[in-house]
């Protein structure tokens, strides 16, 4: 449902830009979640992202494992240990879950170990078929291109007319001023 929005986006964004405009502009689109399945750099890369995720799955389940089996003899056991020795199961098992919140928040975090690594092996290959989208829109003369799944331009020709400074005038001077004019 989601791609075909996304398309349907890109299909209405092309139709307003082309009946804006007095001559024919050449728009083009592309499947970025394709390319990354396809490409045999991307593959790689994913490759080794999906097993330092692997690693890391397992050291955090053992970790999970070694907290269950605490709890498990801390039931089994608990009429036969003093108080004293069951607060220190329980402790034990506090510092164990807090370690293992630590290792999830820094491993699976927003700016955790996957993360990190994700954009350390993924960025050159972001700018390589960025470079290449450059250079079909450059070579086969487009105005735009369309990334599908994002819904976002990511070529533009430099020829085309940026309006931004004319959107900030507008917004600046007021808009019910200027579009009663």
């Amino acid at each position: 449902m989601t791609k075909r929005l996304n398309l349907l986006f890109v299909v209405l964004a092309a139709s307003l830009m082309l009946a804006s405009s007095s001559f024919a502009q050449k728009i083009g689109y592309i499947n970025s979640q394709q390319i990354l399945a396809e490409f045999e750099e991307a593959k790689t890369a994913q490759k080794t992202l999906d097993d330092l995720n692997k690693e890391w799955e397992a050291q955090g389940m053992e970790m999970q494992q070694k907290l269950q089996e605490i709890g498990e003899q801390l039931e089994q056991q608990s009429l036969l240990l003093s108080e004293e020795r069951k607060r220190e199961k329980q402790q034990e098992m506090q510092q164990l879950y807090q370690q293992l919140q630590q290792f999830q928040q820094e491993t699976w975090g927003p700016s955790g170990k996957l993360a990190q690594e994700e954009q350390k092996v993924m960025k050159p290959i972001i700018d390589k078929i960025n470079e290449a989208i450059k250079k079909v829109g450059e070579e086969e003369n487009y105005d735009y291109i369309f990334d599908t799944v994002s819904a976002n331009i990511v070529y533009a020709s430099p020829s085309q007319t940026d309006l931004t400074e004319q959107v900030l005038d507008v917004l600046e001077r007021g808009v019910e001023n200027t579009t009663r004019n």
